[in-house]
């Protein structure tokens, strides 16, 4: 695996340097690719002003569309395995107070 390299990403005609692996650039270009076109959708159909309420908007669509259309899943597994991953720890820990 390459170590970590800085890439150069625009969004809403701004650049940003990133830096990451070789093996991401490609999904990483894609994202901000991704995020600058919602940003640009924001931007021209509404009047949000300013580059970061523009960025809060698309953040929150991107959210909502993650959780509402497939991405729920996998936030509803996540959150399955930290409940019993609590409680496991709850039983270990409970059975340690027992033993001393």
């Amino acid at each position: 695996m390459a170590g970590p390299r800085s890439i150069e990403i625009n969004i809403l005609g701004r650049a940003y340097k990133v830096a990451c692996s070789r093996e991401e650039e490609s999904a990483l270009i894609a994202a901000a690719d991704y995020l600058d076109e919602k940003m640009h959708e924001i931007r021209d159909s509404s009047k949000v002003i300013g580059a970061e309420r523009i960025a809060i908007m698309a953040g929150l669509n991107l959210a909502h569309d993650l959780l509402t259309q497939g991405g729920g899943d996998q936030v509803e597994e996540a959150r399955a395995r930290l409940t019993r991953c609590s409680a496991l720890l709850d039983s270990v820990l409970e059975d340690q107070d027992t033993l001393f």
